[in-house]
């Protein structure tokens, strides 16, 4: 970190405490002190001048409990990650493990059997970074898969296995998923995705959940309502000892972004759902556990409260994925149920309508347009958390009812972003989501009150994994008045598999039996297609 940087970083500190009790703002100094020490540390790693030496750890059980996991691909390189924690469900957060700087090695092979080595190095996994391992792998081949795999002490981890984003992709298939609330069901879906053999899978937020919830629920978690940095540890750790989402993440590299839950229900920027004062030092703790168990690159290691996620991950001129965050940044909700923040659903609510609302926030709507502009891709996918298309609840006489948390609660930010896609002559828009707990695709218009209206892009929003929806007929009373919906099905749980050439894009809406059951079985897809060219959706 240079000079420059490290300045701007105590200022952008100092930005976001203010206001904070004192102690409360020397515990957050603290830990992002120790957060640049990390820094230092994993940089050095990524040059090599970090080297590992011979150990006489001994852990108190297998570190790898959690699996690897990689994710961020680039033409030449890619992240792999796990996390040292012999005792996942630690109530301390700690894993188990205690305050010493492990020394990790990691190898990348051609093959399985590592007999081809291509490139090797050491990380040292730190107690402040809860001994995870964010390793970038640079100077490898576009467009190709990799095996990978760390040793610790006398252990060996497990083998992952890793792709490359091609600089001349002739196709590619990715999944895409949401919602996982671990006490409502196991994650069984992604035993299914696995055999689809996804090159890429992309994960659009709720991956845990702070707090309890639902009915029927098959396994519990195991602490309170996650609020400390040792609590959402503790809770991300229980998410990921589900052996489906561990093979999962070990299969293919992963592109993430987060919703709300990750932090707290319906949070909004600064703005909790129960307006709580303390909000931003809980966001600090869960924006720091979020880092240190997904794989993303040293560039999104927090500061604070505050920690960039949004992205751009290219796969040649096939696809150009702009992954965004709406949470951090966006106005809080309008129209709030009175003594609260967060969400509503509101008939007549005219502050939903101010022009200076955003989801995105100022600085984030301006990279989307610079990178949709720059974008040479076929095909456009924006990666974001829940549903883009108008979403009119109100299924009985006149006017319309709108939930005050999606897009629709910010239809100015909307219709600003739909309109550069227009003027820009943006190629092949797709929106990818979740969040709703149901399969919808959509035509999305320029105006979705004008039934002729043109459509200029379409929309895929996943099912959950696990998370409840709400009854089905429900839904199909709403499907009648909204004209642009082709589907709105939250029967099951499930995800979506996108097949993408030059010429079409294949979307298969995926469904499972049952999330209570450990091996729940598929139960369909309803499969639909988008010509290049054309934005408007048909049924395959």
């Amino acid at each position: 970190m240079s000079t420059t940087d490290l300045h701007h970083y105590v200022r952008s500190l100092e930005q976001a405490t203010q206001g904070w009790p004192a102690p409360l703002k020397r515990r957050r100094f603290m830990q992002a002190a120790m957060a640049l020490a990390a820094g230092g540390i994993l940089s050095a790693t990524r040059s090599g001048s970090v080297l590992a030496q011979a150990s006489s750890v001994r852990f108190s059980g297998y570190p790898f409990t959690l699996g690897v996991a990689s994710g961020a691909p680039r033409h030449d390189s890619v992240v792999l990650w796990t996390r040292l924690i012999p005792e996942p469900l630690n109530a301390a957060g700690d894993g188990g493990m205690g305050p010493e700087r492990i020394a990790v090695n990691w190898e990348v092979a051609e093959d399985e059997q590592f007999k081809t080595i291509v490139r090797k190095g050491a990380h040292r996994a730190i107690p402040e970074l809860a001994h995870s391992v964010h390793v970038e792998v640079e100077g490898l081949e576009p467009g190709r898969w990799y095996f990978y795999r760390f040793m610790a002490g006398n252990e060996v981890s497990p083998v992952g296995r890793t792709r490359t984003a091609g600089v001349k992709e002739e196709k590619l298939r990715f999944a895409f998923a949401s919602c996982q609330q671990y006490e409502q069901g196991f994650f069984s879906a992604y035993r299914h995705m696995l055999k689809e053999s996804p090159d890429l899978v992309v994960f659009l937020g709720d991956y845990i959940y702070e707090s309890s919830w639902g009915s029927n629920l098959v396994r519990r978690h195991a602490g309170p309502e996650a609020e400390t940095l040792a609590q959402y540890r503790q809770r991300h750790a229980q998410c990921k000892t589900d052996a489906d989402l561990k093979a999962m993440h070990a299969a293919a590299p992963w592109i993430v972004t987060w919703d709300d839950h990750e932090v707290d229900n319906d949070y909004a920027d600064f703005q909790s759902e129960h307006l709580d004062p303390r909000f931003m030092g809980r966001r600090a703790a869960a924006y720091q556990a979020y880092y240190e168990h997904m794989p993303l690159a040293l560039s999104a290691l927090p500061r604070g409260p505050n920690m960039r996620i949004y992205d751009r991950f290219s796969f040649g001129t096939l696809a150009e994925f702009h992954v965004l965050d709406d949470r951090q940044y966006r106005s809080p909700q309008a129209c709030p149920r009175p003594g609260m923040g967060g969400s509503a659903f509101q008939e007549n609510c005219g502050e939903r309508l101010s022009p200076g609302r955003t989801l995105l926030g100022a600085a984030q709507e301006k990279w989307l347009e610079g990178s949709l502009a720059q974008s040479r891709a076929v095909w456009n996918i924006l990666a974001q958390q829940t549903m883009v298309a108008q979403w009119n609840t109100k299924t009985a006489g006149s006017g319309q009812n709108f939930w005050t948390d999606g897009w629709d609660g910010y239809p100015v930010s909307r219709k600003k972003l739909l309109d550069f896609i227009v003027q820009r002559k943006i190629a092949n828009p797709v929106f990818i989501g979740g969040d709703v707990h149901a399969h919808h695709v959509n035509n999305v218009k320029a105006d979705f009150d004008d039934s002729k209206a043109p459509t200029i892009a379409s929309e895929f929003v996943g099912t959950s994994i696990t998370s409840e929806a709400g009854p089905q007929d429900r839904l199909d009373a709403m499907k009648a008045v909204n004209p642009h919906a082709l589907l709105a099905d939250g029967a099951k749980r499930g995800y979506v598999v996108i097949d993408l050439n030059a010429k079409s894009l294949n979307a298969g809406m995926r469904q499972i039996d049952s999330e209570k059951l450990r091996d729940s079985k598929p139960a369909g897809s309803m499969d639909f297609v988008v010509e290049a060219g054309k934005a408007d959706i048909r049924r395959a």
